[in-house]
C-alpha cells in the first residue's frame, strides 16, 4: 500500500471527527495553561488517548502525556505536540478568547493566552490519534507513540520528561516528527532540510559601578553609561564580527538601573537574547559578548568585574536530510501545490532534545494558520508585518479551518511515510 493510499484510508474518518477537533481547539484556546501547569490540557489529551485504546502514561515531567498504540510489526514513530501557553493578554476579540489569569513562576498574577498556537498542536494531535486508532485494518503497521509535552516555551519541558524516564517508558522510535503553526496562509505546509529553528541563549549581565549624587558624577562610576556603551558595542558583534550571510541576532531586551533622576546607582542589569544556527558561531558570539562587556567595564573604571550569568538556552532545530526528504515526498503527493520550502526561522524549540536522547533522526515542519484571504490582501498591500500577527502576538489566533484539517492531515501523512502497511 502506498503512503497516499494509506492516508486516504485513514483520513476517510476526518469528516466524522472534524467538529470534535474544532470544539477541542476552541476549548483549549479559551482555557490556556502556563508551563508545567497544563493539568486540564493534559487530562483532555489522556482522555482522548484512553478512549481509543492507547496505552497511556500521565505525569511525565510533571504534566507530560504519552500514548502508545501497536498494530503488528513495523517501524516505531514518535510524534510530539506541545501544550503550554504564554503570559500574554489576548486581544483577538474572538468569542472564545481567553480571559484566564494565573500566577507565573515568580508568583505574579499574569494574563494567559495561547499566543503561539499550541492549542492547534494539541487539537490536531488528538484528531490524528483518533484517526489512526480507527483506521481500517491493513492501513498501517508498526508502533505509534503520541507525546504531549509541557513547558516548551520555557525550554525545559522536553528535558523534564527525559529526566522522568521517557526513554524507558515508551518504545524507542525510529524517527521523531513534529509540526508548528506559523503566520502563513492556512492550508500552507512547509518543510526544510537542515537548519530550521535557531539556538537561543539568554544572559543576564550585572555591571558594577559606584553610586554617587547626580550633581557630582566625578565621585562615582556610572553603570548606566557603562550599560549604554555595552548596548551600542554589542550591536557590532553582528555587523562587524560575523559574516553578512551568517544569520545571528543579538537583542538587549531589558535594562534596569537606578531609582531616581539625581542618583547614580551602583549597578545596572542587562538581559540579552542571542540566536544562532551553528555551534561554532554560537561560541564565537557568546565569547565576543563577554569580551566586550568586560572591556567596557574596565574602560569605565568599574570597581569590580561584571557578572555574566547564562540563563535558559534552547538547542538548534536541525532537520535530518533523509527524514525530511521522505516526509516531503509524502507531502508532495498529498498536498500538491500547497507544499513549500519554509523559510529559516529565528524562533527556538526544545524538541531536538527528545530525538537526541533516543539517538534517532527527526524532522519538524510548519503549517499555516492565517485566514488565506486576509493573508493575500495584506500581501497585495505590502502590509504583512502590520496586518498578519505573528506567534506570541496578543492578536495571534489561527483560524480553525483549514488550519486544523491541514494539521491532522500532515501528522497522518508524515507518520504513514513510515507506517503505511
Amino acid at each position: 500500500m502506498t503512503v497516499e493510499t494509506a492516508a486516504q484510508a485513514v483520513l476517510s474518518g476526518l469528516n466524522d471527527i472534524r467538529s470534535d477537533v474544532e470544539d477541542l481547539y476552541r476549548d483549549l484556546h479559551a482555557h490556556p495553561e502556563l508551563g508545567f501547569r497544563e493539568h486540564r490540557t493534559a487530562g483532555k489529551a489522556a482522555e482522548v488517548l484512553r478512549g481509543c485504546g492507547y496505552e497511556v502514561t500521565e505525569g511525565l515531567g510533571g504534566t507530560g502525556v504519552t500514548g502508545v498504540l501497536t498494530r503488528g510489526t513495523g517501524p516505531t514513530v514518535l510524534l510530539r505536540a506541545d501544550m503550554d501557553a504564554l503570559p500574554v493578554r489576548e486581544a483577538t476579540g474572538l468569542p472564545y478568547a481567553s480571559t484566564v489569569t494565573a500566577k507565573d513562576a515568580e508568583g505574579q498574577e499574569r494574563p494567559v493566552m495561547h499566543a503561539c498556537g499550541h492549542d492547534v498542536h494539541v487539537a490536531c494531535m488528538a484528531g490524528f490519534a483518533r484517526l489512526m486508532a480507527a483506521a481500517p485494518e491493513g492501513a498501517w503497521r508498526g508502533t505509534l507513540v503520541v507525546l504531549f509535552q509541557p513547558s516548551e516555551e520555557n525550554g525545559d519541558g522536553a528535558r523534564a520528561m527525559l529526566d522522568d524516564g521517557l526513554t524507558e517508558k515508551v518504545p524507542r522510535p525510529d524517527v521523531v516528527l513534529a509540526q508548528h503553526v506559523l503566520p502563513y496562509p492556512a492550508g500552507y505546509v512547509g518543510t526544510r532540510p537542515g537548519s530550521f529553528l535557531s539556538a537561543a541563549d539568554n544572559l543576564r549581565i550585572t555591571l558594577h559601578g559606584r553610586g554617587a549624587h547626580g550633581s557630582a558624577p566625578q565621585t562615582g562610576v556610572d553603570p548606566v553609561v557603562m550599560a549604554a556603551m555595552c548596548v551600542i558595542r554589542l550591536q557590532t558583534v553582528v555587523s562587524r564580527e560575523t559574516g553578512a550571510t551568517t544569520p545571528v541576532v543579538v537583542t538587549v531586551g531589558s535594562i534596569q538601573a537606578g531609582t531616581g533622576p539625581n542618583i547614580i546607582p551602583d549597578h545596572a542589569v542587562l538581559q540579552l537574547n542571542v540566536r544562532t544556527y551553528d555551534e561554532t558561531v554560537r561560541e564565537q558570539v557568546l565569547a565576543a559578548i563577554e569580551r566586550i562587556v568586560r572591556a567596557e567595564a574596565q574602560a569605565s573604571g568599574a570597581p569590580k568585574e561584571p557578572e555574566i550569568e547564562h540563563l535558559r538556552s534552547f538547542p538548534p532545530t536541525v532537520n535530518d536530510a533523509g527524514v525530511t526528504e521522505t516526509v516531503t515526498h509524502a507531502f508532495a503527493d498529498h498536498f500538491g501545490d500547497s507544499l513549500h520550502t519554509v523559510e529559516l526561522q529565528t524562533a527556538s524549540e526544545d524538541l531536538s532534545e527528545i530525538p537526541a536522547a533516543f539517538g534517532v533522526p527527526y524532522t519538524y515542519w510548519g503549517i499555516g494558520g492565517i485566514a488565506p484571504q486576509a493573508y493575500a490582501r495584506a500581501e497585495r498591500r505590502g502590509t504583512l508585518r502590520q496586518d498578519v500577527p505573528s506567534n506570541h502576538s496578543p492578536r495571534f489566533a489561527p483560524v480553525p479551518q483549514p488550519t486544523l484539517d491541514t494539521g491532522v492531515r500532515a501528522l497522518t501523512v508524515g507518520a504513514l511515510a513510515w507506517l503505511a502497511g
